[in-house]
């Protein structure tokens, strides 16, 4: 059974086909906020503190830290930026972090600095993302988002996709890295441009899961961009996605539509036992008037052991 082990300075995390899906909060990265992006530059992290603690609270299982504030100069700027937020979210919450840079340089600064084993977010298939990220993977011994495009761009072509991943996952095992330690991004497109980008995921996840046994992740966002009312797209394609076989999302834990799909499908999948985090989470529920979502009496996904950038595609940039 593949299994892919992540972790903060005590706690550890499976992502795997047996366990919780794994919810990996979105909500730190400047990306599309220009408010946020503002503040970090200004070395002002108060939204970062209250997307961090807001973020566990609501459920999440780990969070993807960015710190791509601006694309001038980002590898003299963004290296230490992401150290400084790297160390105050893991000075205030005891969930592992995904290190989410587009910046060689930040990320193994971050590495440096990372406690546990954290997830690097992300390697694609291109030769020169490979040959940069790769051996830091086997040099840290930490896993990594695999995403499926190479140089020619987002292929429309599901299979071209499933190849790309094939190419990192065989790279990978080129330096010591198993296939347990790729999380393999398949590229969720918007609903709304291509209409078949659903069925699309739901058979890359299949083939993902049966054919190179990896575990999955996306920006699950990106399924709802351009429409309206997009986080009931979303709270569709969640329970569909992870009866597909997808283990974790990049997403924003803070919507309850969002997180109660999330929460159904492990009961339904079988991987909250005896309903147990279902009824911890909602045995006092009570429905918000006028038909909204009243917070949940706890928030927890029960993620881990049992028991117990919309710029970047699949980067699970964060949505307001």
């Amino acid at each position: 059974m593949t299994r892919t082990i992540v972790a903060s300075a005590t706690k550890e995390i499976i992502i795997g086909f047996d366990q919780p899906f794994c919810v990996i909060g979105e909500r730190i990265n400047p990306t599309g906020r220009k408010k946020l992006a503002a503040e970090m530059i200004e070395g002002n992290f108060d939204t970062v503190i209250k997307d961090a603690l807001e973020q566990v609270a609501a459920g999440a299982t780990m969070l993807d830290v960015n710190a791509g504030v601006t694309s001038v100069n980002p590898n003299e700027t963004e290296p230490g930026l992401l150290v400084k937020t790297m160390e105050i979210v893991q000075g205030l919450v005891d969930v592992p972090l995904a290190i989410d840079s587009s910046v060689t340089a930040a990320i193994e600064a971050a590495l440096k600095v990372a406690k546990g084993r954290p997830l690097i977010n992300s390697v694609t298939g291109e030769e020169e993302k490979l040959e940069a990220i790769l051996p830091l993977c086997a040099k840290y011994n930490v896993p990594v988002v695999a995403i499926s495009n190479d140089e020619t761009g987002i292929s429309q072509d599901p299979d071209v996709r499933f190849a790309v991943a094939k190419k990192i996952v065989e790279r990978a095992m080129d330096y010591g890295i198993k296939p347990h330690d790729i999380v393999v991004d398949p590229l969720v497109m918007p609903i709304g441009a291509i209409g078949s980008a659903g069925l699309q995921v739901f058979a890359l996840v299949r083939r993902l899961r049966e054919e190179l046994k990896v575990n999955t992740t996306c920006g699950l966002s990106n399924i709802s961009f351009g429409l309206p009312h997009r986080h009931g797209i979303n709270a569709g394609f969640i329970p569909m996605v992870i009866g597909a076989g997808m283990t974790s999302a990049i997403m924003n834990p803070c919507r309850p539509q969002e997180m109660e799909a999330v929460r159904a499908a492990n009961v339904l999948n079988g991987t909250d036992e005896n309903c147990y985090n279902w009824i911890k989470t909602y045995r006092d529920y009570k429905p918000a008037e006028g038909g909204g979502h009243a917070a949940p009496a706890s928030a927890s996904t029960g993620g881990g052991r049992r028991g117990g950038r919309a710029a970047r595609v699949g980067g699970g940039a964060a949505t307001e």
